[in-house]
């Protein structure tokens, strides 16, 4: 048997004003935990760019300090090597040393083939990747290396020694590579 109560009744008004209280109740209190979720992730975000900021910082003082870039372009080539090592998956120190050895951070360099730039990309070597790219551009440059090198890596399923040994022509070139990138390392990772 159902229970009627008239609309009228003082009993249906009471029943509907407290399911109407804990329906706001619930509402309330949703709303204050959902910024307090939104303000982690916003405060978990901020953390890992600062993280980023200060590793792209002492990235460009070693460019600046080492290898004499001005401070500009040294802080422009480090946000290029963080944007494309993260893009890529690649370790930004091993992006730093192929630069070191192939053009020493000068973005006009030129080498065998037609090598150009601070990763040395050879353009009869990669045409679908340098169409219409200003391989002098060291944003460009670094962003077409970085995606040769991380094809390189697929092909050889992830053995890195392997794909430097395709970028560079040698295994001495892989090896000189790896022990460079030690050296970046410290100053190219992002703290934890």
């Amino acid at each position: 048997m159902r229970l009627r109560f008239p609309v009228t009744s003082p009993m249906r008004r009471k029943f509907l004003l407290i399911a109407l209280l804990l329906s706001c109740t619930q509402a309330a209190l949703a709303q204050q935990s959902a910024p307090a979720a939104s303000d982690a992730i916003t405060q978990e975000a901020v953390q890992q760019e600062s993280k980023g900021d200060d590793a792209r910082h002492k990235v460009s003082e070693i460019i600046t300090r080492r290898f004499g870039v001005a401070r500009e372009k040294a802080q422009a080539i480090a946000s290029a090597v963080m944007s494309s090592a993260s893009k890529y998956s690649l370790p930004p120190a091993l992006l730093l040393a192929i630069i070191s050895i192939e053009s020493r951070f000068k973005e006009t360099a030129r080498g065998a083939n037609n090598a150009t730039g601070l990763m040395q990309v050879v353009p009869s070597a990669h045409k679908t990747l340098v169409r219409d790219v200003d391989l002098t551009e060291p944003e460009a440059n670094i962003e077409v290396g970085s995606a040769i090198l991380h094809g390189y890596l697929k092909s050889a399923k992830g053995d890195v020694d392997a794909a430097l040994k395709n970028y560079g022509g040698s295994s001495a070139y892989a090896q000189k590579v790896s022990l460079r990138a030690k050296t970046f390392e410290p100053v190219a990772t992002p703290a934890d």
